[in-house]
């Protein structure tokens, strides 16, 4: 990145000369700005947006509505001008939950003779959230490995499979050699059906490749239920594992138990098979039988909210493209009772992101002369949903989506100790990774790589939404130092997970360090700052994974 901005000299106030590093990339009134940010904001913005009122903030909730007025509230009294729908704060999310209805059948007949039910242990349907009642015919199968298709990585599980008028077969999962992020996105369930889609099957059954935990099996013993968004003429605009008018009607769950049997009768060995995907090889399987399957499904509407504002850039010609600052402002509600708790609070998840981006928000408001490019805030609904508001969003924005440059995402900064270095999430991918460079050098914190790639953090969070229309986008996560030079935040952190996460315990008394807050609103706003400034828009790298396969979407 161009090196244009006007470095810090001698004389300037003292407040500002602690963030000073050699050769800083930053305007002296910036640097100012950035001292201003207080941990007590932050903590005030989590303390409200986590409180009991609000009941876990679930989307269609009033206690959702609550949150949504708050940083509306936030915004406006930031000078943040309305960005939403019909010169309002908000996008309205039109949602639908939909369950499959008990009585669903669904009968395997081989290629030899007779008839066998799948038990309710071993295959489980999705509902259909367009028609309230599927039948399909008998269909032949196809086993097709992991479903991935992905010709640049020199690897694809449909070479020499007919699965056209067939009810696809795959496990989760992607060969090793893969680059981290690449097989996290390879494992998009969305990505998966289009896959399959793109060659003609009508249906997609997620195989597992060893036996559930029993209480797994259980749970998956209950009818299936997914939400999706629906667009204005009433069809799936957005969800997990369903594209509208995609041609595949028939979506589930197939038990390893399941799997071997369809393998055994195709005269397969399961574990040569299975051991061909896991040494990186294709293992296609014509399988031998037909399914035929009914089922029904039942549907609860209710509307959320996307609250978007946007701050205008003082540029006359770059103030028409925008850098998003983004934040998931819903939680899971109320649930299960967990050490007498049922008040899923979401503290961390994802009030602090949401603190973050109110003041990153206050951040911009106080700046004299705003950044060249606009600014989006964005706060999404659904992201415990299945990424829904953030893709809902990033396909249909308020501004139009080829004015989006970058999208810089936080979703639980995990602000419980001091922050000394970062990972930031899909970066690499783009000219992403110079700004952060830059702003990470000038805070004094360290730029590591993912501690956690199997966890497929890549994907699993807002940013990846906008990644799936082309444009660039990062997560900003924890790095691995620490003060006593132990470096495992990261073991740290998965105790902490384990007791807090996703669960009541998450809550405004729980563990905080509220400095480290200040330190993640500080770096996010400057690398979106500095995005805002470059006259270049950022670009994917040349033969990018992501680039290529989404930089030409529409």
């Amino acid at each position: 990145m161009k090196q244009f901005f006007l470095l810090l000299v001698a004389g300037m106030p003292l407040c500002c000369a602690a963030l000073a590093q050699p050769a800083a990339p930053v305007p002296k009134r910036v640097a100012k700005a950035l001292t201003k940010v207080k941990p007590t904001a932050i903590k005030a913005h989590i303390q409200y947006l986590a409180d009991d009122r609000l009941l876990g903030r679930k989307p269609g909730t009033p206690g959702y509505q609550m949150a949504v007025d708050y940083v509306t509230g936030q915004l406006k009294s930031f000078g943040v001008q309305p960005a939403g729908e019909e010169g309002s704060f908000t996008q309205r999310v039109r949602l639908r939950r939909s369950t499959v209805r008990p009585g669903a059948t669904i009968t395997y007949q081989p290629a030899s003779s007779g008839n066998v039910a799948l038990t309710p242990t071993e295959v489980h349907l999705y509902p259909h959230p367009e028609q309230p009642e599927v039948r399909v015919a008998p269909t032949e199968l196809a086993f097709a490995g992991y479903g991935i298709s992905a010709p640049d990585q020199g690897y694809d599980d449909y070479q020499g499979l007919d699965v056209k008028g067939k009810v696809v077969v795959i496990v989760r999962g992607a060969p090793r050699r893969f680059p981290s992020t690449v097989a996290a996105a390879s494992q998009d369930q969305t990505l998966l059906v289009q896959t399959a889609a793109q060659r003609g099957a009508v249906g997609v059954l997620f195989a597992s490749p060893k036996p559930a935990p029993a209480a797994a099996a259980a749970a998956l013993a209950r009818p299936l239920s997914t939400t999706s968004v629906l667009g204005a003429d009433g069809k799936v605009a957005a969800a997990r594992g369903f594209i509208s008018g995609s041609g595949i009607t028939l979506t589930g769950t197939l038990s390893a138990a399941g799997l071997q049997a369809l393998l055994r009768n195709a005269a397969s060995d399961t574990a040569q098979v299975l051991g061909n995907l896991r040494q990186g090889k294709p293992a296609p399987v014509a399988l031998r039988g037909t399914l035929v399957a009914t089922w029904q499904s039942a549907y609860q509407d209710f509307e959320s909210y996307n609250v978007v504002g946007k701050l205008q850039g003082s540029d006359p010609t770059l103030r028409d493209e925008y850098v998003v600052h983004s934040a998931h402002l819903d939680h899971l509600g109320v649930g299960a009772p967990v050490q007498g708790d049922s008040i899923y609070n979401g503290a961390h998840d994802n009030a602090s992101g949401v603190a973050s981006v109110l003041e990153i928000a206050r951040l911009y408001s106080q700046l004299k002369e705003k950044p060249k490019r606009s600014i989006l805030f964005v706060l999404q609904t659904g992201e415990e949903l299945g990424l829904l508001g953030s893709a809902y969003f990033a396909a249909r924005p308020t501004v139009p989506k080829s004015a989006i440059v970058a999208d810089v995402n936080t979703d639980m900064p995990t602000i419980i100790a001091p922050l000394l270095s970062v990972v930031p999430l899909g970066a690499q991918h783009s000219s992403l990774s110079q700004p952060v460079a830059d702003a990470a050098q000038y805070l004094g914190l360290t730029v590591e790589a993912d501690p956690e790639p199997d966890q497929n953090r890549f994907i699993r969070s807002d940013q990846y939404s906008f990644v799936a229309q082309g444009i660039p986008a990062l997560h900003i996560k924890y790095g691995n130092r620490t003060a006593d030079g132990k470096n495992n935040l990261s073991e740290q952190v998965q105790k902490w997970r384990a007791v807090t996460y996703h669960k009541p315990q998450d809550d405004i008394n729980g563990t905080f360090d509220f400095e480290a807050g200040r330190k993640y609103v500080q770096l996010n706003f400057l690398i979106g700052y500095l995005v805002a400034q470059e006259p270049q828009r950022p670009t994917w790298n040349a033969g990018d994974f992501f680039g290529q396969r989404f930089a030409q979407r529409p």
